[in-house]
């Protein structure tokens, strides 16, 4: 099975900016909706942001007009470009496969940690 490693992520000011990536073991051109995913402490893991085999993307209301997500199939990446960053942004930050509201396709990675200081 395809395996997940995020990095990227760091310490952060309030307004600042990082840029998450998440590398696969093997290929994802053939895996239709990819995302990215968070899990502040004390909540549930939430879906930040989806992007399809042809580009097509979706945010979480949250983060839309400051989060951009993308792919690069050749280097088996998804990215996660995020702006605008606010203290309630901190949280792990996961890419997996989007199978559904409720459902992933893929083992967790670690994931990534950002915190974002106000």
């Amino acid at each position: 099975q395809v395996q997940l490693v995020e990095s990227g992520g760091g310490l952060v000011q309030a307004g600042g900016s990082l840029r998450l990536s998440c590398a696969a073991s093997g290929s994802i051109f053939s895996i239709e909706n990819m995302g990215w995913y968070r899990q502040a402490p004390g909540k549930q893991r939430e879906l930040v942001a989806t992007v399809g085999s042809g580009g097509s993307t979706k945010y979480a209301d949250s983060v839309k007009g400051r989060f951009t997500i993308s792919r690069d199939n050749a280097k088996n990446s998804v990215y996660l470009q995020m702006n605008s960053l606010k203290p309630e942004d901190t949280a792990v930050y996961y890419c997996n496969q989007y199978l559904s509201a409720t459902g992933t396709g893929l083992s967790w990675g670690r994931g990534t940690q950002v915190t974002v200081s106000s």
